[in-house]
């Protein structure tokens, strides 16, 4: 009987393999008429759906602007919770991604059953949650993966003005973020994920050169005069920066779509665990070298470029955080462009310029949202805490347990269990606990100090803050002063 079973999940499994084959040559045919060179290279550059692919992009959007932000939260929680911390949603969060990724498997097989063809039509989360669970499901998921795509956008503008500002502190944050937004709206046309492949890669470089210049730099820099290390010493700053922590590892709001794009979407099962693996290389040296250099300065300076010394290579670090907080917005809006797209029928439009115009309306409230809110830390933790603990941890757990909670569901599952996992029952604890520690931890104390945080920078600054976090400048005049004394 198992190996009936067994032998039924292969000729599944195939049997999808075979379609998506079948769609992408297609799709690459009708991409790439033309020369056989130009072809090729289109290919190579444009057309990416390996497993490579998908490692990239996964890697990739999870250390974007936050690893500017890891060394702050490691001053509000302390040196040993915040590598515990990093360590524990790391594992965390690649759990849950391979929760979606059982999910969109079951779904897509279950569709191909039924002869529903996806030839020109992109899966989204919401879509999985509707085909498994129904309606409401649909709702909720759709609900806190777009609010949390949308401020996800919104924090790469910021993060853009944060950055550019240490290199040209002419125009105030505000007025970059304004050029940024101009600048990110180019991204309406990339049409699918598919087309990521050389952005991915070259964001993964640029973000790898930055976590590592912040930990030499930082090294060589050494310990400032009377560097002190308090954290934690207030509850309300330490939940602050583990629902940071819990945000950085958080991109699964683009894991389904990724895996859509995918040549053979099955394969993607640990591909996240082996980029958190990647990303662990990049955020704990960082964050515990800047920590361990400029302790409790960084309560006061979420960016950790704001501490670091004026260099060429400081400079080159900011700039290529620039161009990657692009191509991260791109990741976070491209999921919302579907929406939208399939909210006014233009989903299935072949004309790139055509998509493009519809797409622009998703760009303006995003926009807006980042000149309203400038707090580059601070909107992390909320977003990390009110809309991430939902969409990432509570709502993949919650979903796989219902979905497999019949013996029928479970028997004819499209996926097996993972060898790790001996059976069901030791499953539904491990996603129980996912779920009762992320709503208490991420969501209960989480949601009340950030948002205790957050009003508190609202009261500080206001919104539309001009230049948030900006040194004052010194005039001509006083800084004259200043080298004669």
């Amino acid at each position: 009987m198992s190996r009936q079973k067994q032998g039924g999940e292969e000729t599944m499994m195939s049997s999808l393999n075979e379609t998506i084959e079948r769609e992408e040559r297609e799709e690459l045919e009708k991409e790439g008429g033309g020369s056989g060179s130009h072809s090729s290279l289109k290919s190579l550059l444009w057309h990416g759906g390996s497993a490579y692919d998908a490692w990239f992009s996964c890697a990739s959007n999870q250390v974007a602007q936050v690893l500017l932000t890891l060394p702050y939260s490691f001053s509000q929680l302390g040196m040993l919770s915040g590598i515990i911390l990093q360590i524990f949603y790391g594992i965390l969060g690649s759990w849950t991604a391979y929760l979606i990724s059982i999910l969109y498997i079951e779904y897509r097989t279950r569709k191909e059953k039924e002869n529903v063809s996806f030839k020109n039509h992109v899966i989204q989360w919401f879509e999985v949650l509707d085909g498994l669970l129904g309606p409401y499901w649909k709702a909720v998921g759709l609900a806190f993966n777009c609010t949390f795509l949308l401020f996800g956008s919104v924090i790469q503008l910021i993060a853009c003005a944060s950055n550019i500002y240490y290199i040209n502190d002419h125009l105030d944050k505000r007025t970059w973020t304004y050029i940024f937004g101009a600048c990110c709206a180019t991204t309406v046309f990339i049409p699918s994920f598919h087309n990521y492949r050389i952005w991915s890669f070259l964001g993964l470089a640029m973000t790898t050169y930055t976590a590592w210049y912040l930990t030499i730099a930082a090294l060589l820099h050494g310990q400032v005069e009377n560097v002190s290390h308090t954290g934690p010493n207030k509850l309300v700053l330490y939940f602050t920066g583990a629902t940071n922590i819990l945000y950085t590892f958080g991109g699964h709001a683009v894991t389904v779509e990724i895996m859509h794009a995918m040549w053979k979407p099955q394969k993607f099962k640990y591909i996240y665990l082996f980029a958190t693996l990647y990303v662990f290389t990049l955020t704990l040296p960082s964050a515990i070298a800047v920590y361990w250099a400029f302790g409790d300065q960084l309560l006061d300076h979420s960016n950790a470029f704001s501490l670091l010394p004026r260099s060429g290579w400081r400079d080159a670090g900011v700039i290529l955080m620039l161009i990657h907080q692009f191509i991260t917005f791109g990741f976070a809006c491209t999921p919302l462009y579907f929406v939208w797209e399939k909210v006014i029928g233009m989903h299935d439009t072949k004309s790139i310029c055509l998509r493009a115009l519809a797409r622009l309306p998703v760009v303006i409230p995003i926009w807006f949202l980042a000149i309203i809110f400038p707090f580059f830390g601070p909107i992390n933790s909320a977003v990390g805490a009110l809309l991430v603990s939902f969409t990432v941890y509570i709502i993949p757990a919650s979903a796989h347990m219902l979905t497999y909670k019949s013996a029928s569901a479970r028997q004819n599952a499209a996926e097996k269990l993972p060898v790790f996992i001996p059976n069901w029952t030791v499953m539904f604890v491990v996603n129980a606990f996912v779920v009762v520690w992320v709503f208490v931890v991420g969501f209960g104390f989480g949601g009340w100090a950030s948002m205790t945080n957050f009003i508190k920078q609202v009261d500080t600054f206001g919104l539309f803050a001009k230049c948030y976090q900006c040194p004052p400048k010194i005039s001509a005049s006083n800084h004259t002063a200043t080298l004669h004394h």
